[in-house]
């Protein structure tokens, strides 16, 4: 059987990571998140909290770094991006597997054998999911909401290609308030085992 990918997008507090997780089980292969930022880590040398940063800034200014090869100048959040991208591909093309955010659906928008999904939920359910699963006070959820959704909107208009919307470059969108975490799980597992682990 050849390899698949699945790619999970998501808004903050929608719990996308932990219905990634649960796919994983499902569909018993890897899925990868902060498993890439500490590999780009290792290939650029850096501390993972420097990784984290950039990827954290990159709706930021940009601010000029010389490429270690000599090609000039590049962001560090460029040079991130790409490392990300080449792990992203090299991953995908070793084994079957769910990448987790870093605009994998754009990156892998040409594999063969591919599921690209965003997992949203209205806002009073993010808040809610913030509190009990993530132990966030009200405060403190409203804020990473705001901030992050930003930030991951940012992200994708800056490496995401020529999208005009956010619902570009999606096969499917499902709100997880509906189905929860292992219901969702659940369909998006069959879905995968009908529509494209089979190729």
């Amino acid at each position: 059987m050849e390899n698949y990918v699945v790619t999970i997008s998501r808004q903050f507090g929608s719990l996308g990571r932990s219905i990634a997780a649960k796919l994983s089980e499902l569909l018993e292969i890897e899925f990868y998140d902060r498993d890439i930022v500490e590999a780009t880590a290792n290939r650029l040398g850096q501390p993972v909290s420097v990784i984290s940063r950039e990827e954290e800034n990159a709706g930021g200014l940009f601010f000029p770094r010389q490429y270690p090869l000599g090609m000039g100048l590049l962001s560090m959040q460029q040079e991130i991006f790409q490392v990300q991208e080449n792990i992203i591909k090299d991953l995908t093309a070793k084994e079957s597997c769910i990448i987790v955010g870093r605009c994998g659906n754009y990156i892998l928008k040409d594999h063969p054998n591919s599921l690209h999904i965003y997992i949203y939920a209205p806002y009073e359910k993010r808040i809610q999911n913030c509190i009990d699963t993530l132990r966030m006070d009200l405060k403190t959820a409203r804020r990473y909401i705001k901030e992050v959704d930003r930030a991951r909107e940012n992200y994708r208009k800056r490496y995401g290609g020529q999208q005009d919307s956010l619902l570009d470059g999606y096969d499917l969108l499902i709100d997880s308030s509906r189905f929860g975490v292992e219901g969702t799980a659940e369909m998006l597992a069959e879905l995968v085992r009908k529509r494209i682990a089979v190729k």
